[in-house]
């Protein structure tokens, strides 16, 4: 066994000895489920409470880095995946998603500041009992500074940390145990929640549809397509024509003449087609997509780094190629094949013509699996190095003496969300393929959860058995569940906010990436994920400047 011995006195070694250890027990225990209700991946958190207070633990500058490090990981993860149709959930829901968020943050504050003053306790000890009971690390930064800021002395400046300490473990377990709550009091059906959220998402978009159409219009019969009236207003596409003195059907391009009796195979949005037949003609019952001919079609990848941020109008590829952009699909989101529409990576292209035309068209627009699954590595470490320095740069808030800053959670998170939305910058591709996002994601959380339980475990039993211990647990108890219930109430009874979203926003309102993996868990879907981006940013300001505020109002 000597051979062992130089593992156990080497800092990086015997740490992650201990942090897999942690990491796979936690894992295991996650997946043992009663009535098919289980931990997750927060079962990391508990084993490494367990093993932080046995005396297994890692060295601490060794642990801080690999905490923060996971936490980076996590949430710029969060941010790629969701960024592509955030602003469009934003626009459609974020401002009442916003609200019960900020709701969750004003009962938590005055809970906090309720119970202490009933039941006696300093100020400065409450705001720390209010960060740990919301699982909020820079709102305890932002009252340590405040209180310095007043000139509090060292002891009183240290009061946070401590009730920070005994309430952040149950602070996770309270949102977990509310959206479990929340399931079994309102007797909330999963699957029938994720097929009305399913729907709820579709409904807000519109879907593409095709017509066939005769041309009966005695204005039309002599003009090319691109000369139609309205085709480019209302964004319709026409991918295929049959002339009336022929039988087949043949690739419809911008240059293709018209004539009375002419078919002609539309593709739009309903109400736009409907819109666009009132112009052309009336409905034909004749299918052209049915007809022999040589036309056909299929769906090419954009991977190709040069038709990037270009326009469908500027690739031509009709007059290039005799192929037609009949619509796009893009993160499950159908868009028509317009000429104004930007291309961007992964965009799935309907393409209509020859056989010929296809394989020209496809090799002009990449349509490289092996692009689509590799991940591009400089861009994501670049993205975490903007993330971080954009989380740092100071928010100033009138009122409040120290800036706030969106910290090494939100900054990477926002960031995330723009560059994903960009999608690219000159070379630079801002997408990660599914698998590897789901497995960082993943990774970044057990690392975060299992450092932050060795971290809690070592004093927890003492601090928990120590003077008011128990009674700042009892509060923070009361700090974490009163607000999300409470909202979650009102969320659900009045509001008739989808299960799915729910669970996103009590984990955003609480700013906690764990909660946020485990309503993924339970879901069985990463559905949450929208709505926890769409609340992160404001809340994260939010609790700061709250925390900051409670010091600055009673703490003097």
């Amino acid at each position: 066994m000597n051979w062992l011995a130089p593992l156990l006195t080497n800092h990086v070694a015997s740490g992650m000895l201990v942090l897999c250890a942690v990491a796979a027990l936690g894992l295991a225990l996650g997946s043992l489920k009663v009535r098919g209700l289980g931990l997750g991946i927060a079962g990391t958190l508990f084993v490494g409470i367990a093993c932080g207070h046995f005396g297994l633990n890692i060295d601490p500058e060794v642990r801080g880095f690999l905490q923060e490090f996971g936490l980076i990981i996590f949430v710029y993860t969060i941010g790629i995946q969701v960024g592509p149709s955030f602003l469009t959930s934003l626009r459609r829901s974020g401002l009442p998603l916003n609200l019960l968020a900020m709701a969750v943050v004003v009962v938590g504050a005055a809970t906090t500041v309720g119970l202490c003053l009933w039941l006696k306790v300093d100020l400065a000890s409450g705001v720390g009992i209010f960060s740990g009971a919301t699982t909020n690390t820079p709102s305890l930064g932002a009252a340590q500074q405040a209180l310095k800021s007043i000139g509090a002395p060292e002891a009183r400046v240290a009061a946070p940390g401590l009730g920070y300490a005994v309430c952040y473990p149950f602070g996770i377990l309270g949102i977990i145990i509310a959206m479990l709550l929340v399931r079994w009091l309102g007797r909330i059906s999963l699957p029938a929640e994720t097929a009305a959220f399913r729907e709820e998402q579709q409904a807000g978009r519109r879907a593409m549809e095709t017509m066939n159409l005769v041309v009966e219009n005695p204005n039309l019969a002599g003009l090319p397509i691109r000369a139609v009236p309205g085709r480019d207003e209302l964004q319709v596409v026409l991918s295929r024509i049959r002339h009336a003195d022929r039988q087949e059907a043949e690739t419809a391009t911008p240059d293709t003449i018209l004539g009375l009796g002419d078919q002609v195979l539309a593709v739009g949005t309903p109400e736009n087609l409907e819109k666009f037949r009132v112009i052309v003609g009336s409905r034909s019952d004749e299918d052209l997509m049915d007809l022999p001919g040589p036309v056909k079609h299929t769906r090419v990848i954009v991977t190709r780094r040069e038709v990037l941020g270009k326009h469908v109008g500027d690739l031509a590829l009709d007059s290039v190629h005799g192929a037609v952009v009949a619509r796009l699909t893009r993160a499950d989101l159908e868009i028509s094949g317009a000429v104004d529409v930007r291309l961007q990576f992964g965009d799935m292209v309907h393409l209509v013509g020859t056989q010929a035309a296809l394989d020209s068209a496809s090799k002009a627009l990449g349509n490289s699996v092996t692009q689509l699954n590799h991940t591009k590595l400089i861009p994501v470490f670049l993205g975490i190095c903007l993330g971080v320095l954009f989380g740092g740069i100071p928010f100033v808030i009138p009122g409040i003496p120290v800036p706030v800053r969106l910290g090494l959670a939100g900054g990477p998170l926002v960031v995330a969300i723009v560059l994903s939305r960009i999608g690219s910058v000159g070379p630079l591709l801002w997408y990660m393929p599914v698998n590897a996002n789901v497995l960082l994601r993943e990774f970044g959380i057990v690392l975060f959860l299992s450092c932050v339980g060795l971290r809690s475990g070592e004093q927890f039993v003492a601090t928990l058995m120590s003077g008011q211990g128990f009674m700042w647990m009892g509060m923070g108890v009361v700090v974490t569940l009163v607000p999300l219930l409470l909202v979650a109430l009102v969320a659900r009874r009045f509001m008739r906010l989808n299960y799915l979203n729910l669970c996103g926003l009590l984990a955003g309102s609480m700013t906690d990436p764990p909660a946020l993996a485990f309503a993924n868990t339970i879901t069985g879907s990463d559905a949450p994920n929208v709505a926890y981006a769409s609340v992160y940013p404001l809340t994260m300001l939010m609790r700061i400047a709250v925390a900051q505020m409670i010091v600055l109002i009673f703490c003097r």
